[in-house]
């Protein structure tokens, strides 16, 4: 059975009322996933959006030289896969499982219908369209004004959250990818918190001595 409290957490269905939320659960779909399982690829035809259940997907962009740009990582709650509910074309992005993972497949055409009977309810699809525009500025912003460094720090902040000692979700070459640098870069910035007694580092295992200067470095 759905989460239908799940559905109605997200920015897109919190406006729904229990019956058009009833009816929403009853078209969806929970669907299972392994490390490595695409959810949707590049470029594919768009039919779908989803909502995570459990573990983490990856929202990944790749070049025509095959290289990969992790942008979103998308966790229990979060709903992706949106995009082509509005525009009607394919994929932007490939979306694939970090980990074991569970997401809520819900087709386009149900919401097409829930949105028609309710347009009140769009105003949760502009919401969500500003915070999509407001992670893509602040990014763009970090690419300009933060070294490598900077956003290595900024990241493992991020993935930490209020925590001091975390498991980071991913690997070192997934991590330098959501940077926007090499895995040696990458690794190299670690080295410097490390040897700064800033965090303290063991595989993927992190532990965040000094959280000032860290988010200093992060600015």
């Amino acid at each position: 059975m759905v989460d239908r409290g799940l559905l109605q957490s997200t920015e897109l269905f919190e406006g729904l009322d229990n019956e058009a939320l009833q009816r929403l659960a009853a078209s969806t779909q929970s669907v299972e996933l392994q490390r490595g399982d695409v959810v949707f690829a590049q470029g594919a035809v768009a039919d779908h959006l989803y909502v995570m259940e459990d573990g983490i997907v990856a929202i990944v962009s790749k070049s025509d030289d095959g290289r990969e740009s992790v942008f979103a990582l998308m966790e229990r709650g979060d709903l992706f896969g949106e995009m082509g509910l509005l525009d009607g074309l394919g994929r932007s992005a490939e979306a694939r499982a970090l980990e074991p993972a569970q997401v809520i497949s819900i087709p386009y055409e149900v919401v097409h219908r829930e949105f028609d009977a309710h347009p009140v309810l769009l105003w949760g699809v502009v919401s969500l369209l500003a915070g999509r525009l407001r992670s893509m500025d602040e990014a763009l912003a970090d690419s300009m004004f933060l070294d490598v460094a900077g956003r290595t720090a900024k990241r493992l902040l991020e993935m930490g959250g209020d925590l001091d000692e975390f498991v980071l979700p991913i690997t070192q070459e997934e991590l330098a990818s959501m940077v926007g640098a090499s895995r040696e870069r990458v690794n190299k910035a670690i080295a410097s918190f490390v040897r700064l007694g800033w965090i303290d580092q063991s595989e993927r295992r992190y532990h965040i001595l000094d959280r000032d200067q860290l988010t200093r470095r992060a600015r």
